[in-house]
């Protein structure tokens, strides 16, 4: 039996006319670079791809995500996600659709005194909405760790304060697709008490340490600090910020949100 005489399951009646909003697949891993102003980097994404579904449909065609995926070397940036969510939804005979890429993303840093090279890893994720008005909505999501320093332990303490690693989550509605990525990222360390580095030597070790204890900040501090940048960002029109402190003196995280992104 040719493809062509093979009955069509996917595309046949469902007589319980229920609409499905999103189907489609996920956790499926896949090559592709990013695109960053002049900045290209060649990563993987876990990707989720989603489609709704009309209530007379029984199936849609699962094959065709995967199809899309190897079509062409996946080439994804702010300005371009738009499109490629047109295509998917077009493919799939579909009104709305969601893509969602998520993805190790490397920035190169030199160290603050000795000034050594070496990549800071951060996650990072692009997703954008396809409505039934043919609008998109894109949005990045971008985990930031960062030295946060507590202020009490410094302040009742005779020498010395704890201190330990945070991640500094930020999901962002972008109507610019100009953005930085990678300045966003130096914006959002920038409100911690001190910044990561990837190498770092004694002189560096000396400046951070020191850096951090005459910046002191607790969780509250941080993520208004960083709630606060995002407000007036160009080309940000929403966001959700939650800031998680890895507590070096308890068994147990300090943490907070401040959202301001609504619902898609």
């Amino acid at each position: 039996m040719t493809q062509s005489a093979m009955p069509d399951v996917q595309s046949s009646f469902d007589p319980r006319n229920i609409e499905i909003d999103r189907v489609g697949i996920k956790a499926i891993r896949h090559p592709l670079t990013v695109v960053d102003g002049d900045y290209r980097q060649a990563t993987i994404a876990e990707c989720e791809l989603t489609v709704a579904l009309p209530a007379d449909k029984k199936g849609t065609h699962m094959s065709r995500f995967v199809a899309l995926l190897n079509a062409e070397p996946l080439v994804l940036s702010l300005a371009t996600l738009p499109d490629w969510i047109r295509r998917m939804a077009e493919l799939l005979h579909a009104n709305t659709a969601d893509a969602h890429f998520n993805m190790p993303f490397f920035v190169e840093k030199s160290a603050p005194v000795s000034g050594q090279k070496a990549l800071m890893d951060y996650q990072l994720s692009l997703s954008g909405h396809l409505d039934a008005q043919g609008q998109v909505e894109t949005r990045l999501e971008l985990v930031v760790p960062v030295t946060s320093l507590c202020p009490c332990s410094k302040e009742i303490s005779t020498y010395g304060a704890h201190n330990q690693r945070s991640h500094v989550t930020v999901t962002a509605c972008v109507t610019d697709a100009s953005l930085s990525i990678v300045d966003l990222i130096g914006k959002i360390e920038d409100q911690g008490s001190c910044a990561l580095w990837g190498l770092l030597k004694r002189p560096d070790e000396k400046f951070i340490t020191e850096y951090a204890f005459d910046h002191p900040k607790f969780v509250e501090d941080m993520i208004r600090d960083v709630a606060g940048t995002l407000a007036d960002y160009p080309g940000i029109a929403g966001y959700r910020v939650t800031v998680e402190n890895f507590e070096s003196i308890h068994n147990h995280s300090a943490w907070a949100v401040i959202d301001r992104l609504g619902k898609r």
